[in-house]
């Protein structure tokens, strides 16, 4: 599958709570409120998340890739990147997905205390056992110093290297923080040796590193002893420093009122790499990153959630910094240089890709005891999901578990009364939205049944008024508008054959019952043994 930019490294929920100052050991400081009364809020966050997150509000081509697990937390965070547009490559084996305090003053400073969970179980063997092939198809590949095992970073920017993608590295925390925690020293230098384009914060550059003090000297100093195409130090409020091996760029920033500082440097990343990807000037690249920080510093939080005021922010103060015209920035429309055929096959490999095994196990028992309780199943959607339920209510039917199809807009005007106490209904929505499916969801959970959603949002209001949940990401239908259903489409289509393969074997359907439910045609003789067919 093909990328623009693949990233990979922390992906974290974010809990961030406003206090009155950043205090030290041994001080105690009182707690303000968010708007609502809470103290404390959760976000999508994560250094190499955040900054795939600004690249795709930019309307860039962008993946995620890396381990994960499949809790809570993650699950928050795959619906952030579903809401984003990011596609996601994610090994859900990992023991807990990461999360960060992050301690906000009224100045907007902060203080971020870490638990790295599965980011740091990440391994080197990982990368090549699952990652290398969708390295190998990427243009970009980013990742970051934070979180990640510095083995791991090293193997990732190695096969791309090996791919000729342009590396890009985040280097986020200082060295203290570096070494031993993710690795050793020699490892550190070994991993900058291999970046095309690096972006230090100026405080995370050490003296063990390069001597410089001033972010002008760090990249300089960075760009002659690793060998780096291009090094974009961010120094806060003094903007950013751009090297690129002949010429040094100062880019200012722009005044704003600071709310959070938090994920500022990730934002600048995104804008910067989105930049490059539309092979804008370096200059102009570090204007958006800058345009993308100085928007992300005005809101709590580090990931632009509210997509359609960021990317309006982001344009107007880009515009003000005398940045070059931007590519139409529509997040719907996928990349102009790739073949809107190959687009479509590139989301039709994903959601083909079936879905969790825990959940298609947990809604084979749901449906298994409710069947044995004598209670029955019922498939239902509006649109062309409604034209999938329909097959999958046949599908069901002929292999050993009976279905009949519920008209997803009729249900509330009078066709639920077809459920009783104890049946199942499984609800077929891409975006789980529906206003018309979720009423009758709604309506169906009241007469009594049992409710699995099929959707690609486990966030979605189908998917939280459900008992289980059969969820499949599809980050873009694929065709030149990526608008009509045809990822998703497929993406049901698989979810239910799925839970058809692990309900016959739940309900051990031989080939002679098998016939005796499709007795004709050329199925119905093959059913009857190799003789007859």
């Amino acid at each position: 599958m093909t990328h623009t930019i693949a990233g990979t490294g922390s992906m974290v929920a974010d809990a961030i709570t406003l206090t009155s100052r950043i205090i030290g050991p041994e001080e105690k400081a009182l707690l303000r409120s968010h708007a609502d009364g809470a103290t404390t809020h959760r976000f999508v966050g994560g250094v190499t998340l955040n900054h795939l997150g600004w690249a795709a509000l930019l309307g860039a081509d962008t993946a995620i890739f890396g381990k994960q697990a499949d809790d809570d937390a993650g699950r928050f965070l795959r619906g952030g990147m579903d809401q984003a547009g990011i596609a996601r490559h994610l090994d859900l084996s990992g023991s807990a997905s990461s999360e960060a305090h992050i301690f906000v003053a009224p100045d907007g400073g902060r203080a971020i205390y870490m638990a790295r969970g599965a980011t740091g179980e990440f391994s080197p063997d990982d990368v090549d056992t699952h990652f290398r092939g969708l390295i190998q198809q990427a243009r970009f590949i980013t990742t970051e110093v934070s979180q990640l095992p510095l083995a791991t970073v090293l193997r990732v920017l190695e096969r791309a290297q090996q791919a000729g993608a342009t590396t890009v590295l985040d280097l986020d925390v200082p060295l203290v923080d570096t070494v031993p925690a993710l690795g050793s020293l020699d490892e550190l230098h070994a991993v900058l040796a291999r970046v095309d384009v690096l972006k230090p914060s100026l405080a995370a550059v050490g003296p063990h590193l390069v001597p410089g003090t001033t972010a002008a000297d760090v990249a300089r100093q960075l760009a002659d002893r690793y060998g780096c195409q291009l090094v974009a130090v961010t120094d806060g409020a003094q903007g950013s420093v751009l090297f690129d091996g002949h010429q040094l760029h100062r880019i200012p920033s722009v005044p704003i009122q600071v709310v959070d500082t938090t994920g500022a440097g990730d934002a600048f990343l995104g804008g910067l790499v989105a930049g490059l990807a539309w092979d804008l000037p370096a200059s102009d690249a570090a204007r958006l990153g800058n345009a993308c920080g100085a928007t992300c510093c005005e809101r709590l939080g580090a990931f632009p959630e509210d997509k359609a005021a960021c990317r309006a922010r982001v344009q107007a103060l880009y515009g003000a910094m005398g940045g070059a015209p931007l590519p139409a920035l529509d997040p719907t429309v996928p990349p102009a240089t790739q073949d809107p055929v190959d687009t479509f096959l590139a989301a039709a490999s994903t959601a083909t890709q079936g879905p969790d095994r825990d959940r298609l196990a947990a809604a084979t028992d749901l449906i298994t005891t409710a069947r044995q309780a004598g209670g029955r199943v019922h498939v239902t959607g509006v649109g062309k999901s409604a034209y999938v339920a329909g097959y999958a209510a046949s599908l069901l039917s002929s292999t050993g578990t009976p279905a009949t199809f519920l008209h997803g807009t009729e249900a509330t005007h009078g066709s639920v009364g077809q459920l009783e106490p104890g049946d199942v209904v499984i609800a077929l929505s891409n975006s789980g939205t529906t206003s018309e499916l979720v009423a009758s969801a709604r309506a169906a959970r009241a007469l009594g049944a049992s409710l699995i959603a099929v959707t690609a949002r486990a966030d979605s209001p189908l998917a939280l008024a459900a008992d289980q949940v059969l969820a499949i990401p599809v980050d873009h239908e694929g065709g030149p508008l990526g608008l009509a259903p045809r990822a998703s489409v497929l993406a049901q289509a698989t979810a239910l054959m799925a839970l058809s393969v692990s309900l016959q074997v739940a309900c051990g359907l031989d080939r002679g019952a098998y016939n005796d439910r499709h007795p004709a045609g050329a199925l119905g003789q093959r059913s009857q043994g190799p003789d007859k067919a």
